[in-house]
């Protein structure tokens, strides 16, 4: 099939871009690079059947594809509250211009959506039919409404127009190629380690995360997009339910380091959640889907990615200006 992936240079986006285009599709990978980078999908330019287009979302494109993944947004703290404004712009306009094309192209399409959706949850765990707990005016709001909004857009062009549209909310995810200044959690311990720093743990640590391995999401991804079901156009979870909290996480950081570590507490920040779990019983029924790498085994090879660029700063810098 021709696909195509929008965000296709970020860290999910480009793991994303690999697993199809080895499975022989042909891959049009659209991004702004915000927080995409070349350097993630680089290696695979030399391919006839890998496309590389250099587009922002809010902008309408016209693109004759099979499907659609929608990941473009920035997915940190950090970057999407860098400009809020442009991050609602490209939750709303993006996927009205992406649900645009695959309507008039006959796609389907599939939105990347977010935990973020619950909020500050009241339920423990989280399942698909609840409606969250979100501060409609806070810092966090561009990114959390953004991708609530993007999901009632989903979901009216399928009801008017019959358009194939998926929904996945995806819980928290690490892996090789995220940035080191992502602001997330796990890179942001694991840059700290390898440092020699303090790991920096927001509150007294005891808030929760459940954390998937970018291999395990994209699985998750390919068989949402390829499952037929009567309801299949309603959200599926798409995470592992391993609970751990940032004590506990600092703690396995340091064993994939394996070095001995300092913690340093600093406030909470405004809105932050204080717990985090998927209920994936939607993805296994329907999708048949379960994470299959546990943490400890996904820290090593993170670690592994890192070590590399941390030890190597002059690479870093040279991404930067290329980018």
């Amino acid at each position: 099939m021709r696909i195509l992936i929008t965000g296709g240079a970020g860290f999910i986006g480009s793991h994303l871009c690999e697993r199809l285009l080895n499975e022989g599709n042909e891959i049009i990978c659209l991004d702004n690079f915000f927080t995409g980078r070349r350097e993630n999908v680089i290696h695979m330019l030399g391919d006839p059947r890998f496309e590389l287009i250099r587009h922002d979302v809010t902008e309408p494109i016209l693109l004759e594809v099979d499907q659609i993944y929608n990941l473009a947004c920035p997915a940190s703290p950090v970057h999407y509250q860098f400009n809020p404004v442009k991050t609602v712009k490209t939750s709303v306009m993006g996927t009205i211009n992406m649900l645009g094309m695959a309507k008039r192209v006959g796609a389907r399409i599939l939105q990347a959506s977010t935990s973020e959706v619950y909020g500050d949850p009241q339920v423990h765990p989280q399942t698909e039919d609840y409606f969250g707990n979100v501060n409609p005016i806070g810092l966090r709001s561009c990114y959390d409404e953004g991708k609530r909004v993007a999901e009632t857009l989903m979901m009216d062009y399928n009801r008017q127009n019959g358009v194939d549209t998926r929904i996945i909310r995806i819980f928290n995810t690490y892996g090789p190629k995220m940035l080191e200044n992502d602001g997330r959690v796990v890179s942001n311990f694991i840059v700290q380690a390898l440092r020699g720093d303090d790991l920096t743990v927001y509150g007294d640590g005891s808030q929760t995360r459940s954390f998937c391995y970018v291999d395990d999401l994209v699985e998750g991804f390919i068989r949402l997009m390829n499952t037929e079901a009567d309801d299949i156009h309603l959200p599926v979870n798409v995470g592992n339910p391993g609970e751990f909290t940032m004590n506990e996480l600092a703690d396995e950081v340091a064993k994939a380091v394996g070095r001995d570590i300092k913690v340093k507490h600093l406030e909470l920040p405004k809105d932050d959640p204080k717990q985090r779990k998927p209920d994936i019983t939607r993805a296994q029924t329907l999708l048949g889907w379960n994470p299959t790498i546990p943490l400890a085994e996904g820290l090593k090879k993170t670690v592994a990615y890192f070590a590399e660029r941390v030890e190597n700063p002059s690479k870093q810098r040279s991404e930067s200006v290329s980018k």
